[in-house]
């Protein structure tokens, strides 16, 4: 199967048509690319648990019987019950353990298929749109590689514009807010949606620029995951990709 697609100027008029790679043709698979997600989401994952020693660490003794109070481990140095779990105070009986591994495992197989019904979706009106991202015109969204030297990020809104989709770049900045809970003392202050993601093949200056812009990425389209397509699992993600992007992925995953 071949279709071909438009490739638009920094201006937003089309300079030619390019056939998209078969890999924008993939099968869509929402249970492997959730796999995938949450594969890569583990790696990151920090483990944590108690000191070894917590609630086991005093100096103690039994009573034994006579005195009228339960046979516990009682603190030397007062009467509370210590060590043992069932009794006010005492240590927790399964605490969370450092030497746990959270990481996921995914075949090397599964991966590349989640990569490829991943960048399929972002082809996908229907899919795109039910992320509630908002453009104009045809999708895949690319454009010309001129883009790659651009080094302002008001040349990148511009340029957005231009395209048609810099109405999803507002749309995730009015839609910042602050996060509920106790996320906005541990450095999670605030909640933003996720917008546009650039992938180039070259930076020469433009990943910095883009990933100025509300809710957008930018990415080297070797360096592209399954997580920046879906983010939170759902694939569909409003993508722009340069002309030589495109073409990497056909000999890359094709």
């Amino acid at each position: 199967m071949s279709m071909k697609a438009k490739v638009l100027s920094l201006k937003g008029e089309v300079t030619e048509e390019i056939e998209l790679p078969d890999v924008f043709y993939e099968e869509f698979r929402p249970d492997i690319i959730k796999k995938a997600v949450l594969a890569i989401q583990s790696h990151r994952r920090q483990p944590y648990g108690p000191n070894p020693l917590s609630g086991i660490n005093y100096a103690w003794e039994n009573w034994g019987p006579g005195h009228g109070y339960a046979r516990v481990p009682r603190w030397k140095l007062g009467r509370r019950a210590v060590v043992v779990p069932q009794a006010v105070g005492g240590r927790r009986a399964h605490p969370p353990k450092p030497e746990r591994k959270w990481a996921e495992k995914i075949n090397r197989k599964e991966m590349r298929k989640a990569l490829r019904s991943a960048i399929a979706a972002t082809a996908n009106e229907e899919i795109v749109r039910s992320r509630n991202h908002l453009f104009e015109g045809e999708l895949p969204k690319i454009v010309s590689d001129d883009i790659n030297s651009v080094k302002r990020t008001k040349e990148i809104a511009e340029i957005l514009k231009a395209i048609g989709v810099y109405d999803d770049v507002e749309r995730a900045k009015e839609r910042k807010r602050y996060r509920a809970g106790k996320g906005k003392m541990r450095g999670r202050r605030y909640v933003a949606k996720k917008s546009i993601l650039l992938v180039v093949d070259k930076d020469e200056g433009v990943l910095r620029a883009a990933k100025n812009l509300p809710g957008v990425d930018a990415v080297l389209v070797k360096d592209l995951n399954v997580e920046l397509l879906a983010p939170g699992c759902h694939a569909g993600r409003l993508t722009v990709w340069t002309k030589s992007a495109v073409e990497y992925l056909g000999d890359w995953l094709c």
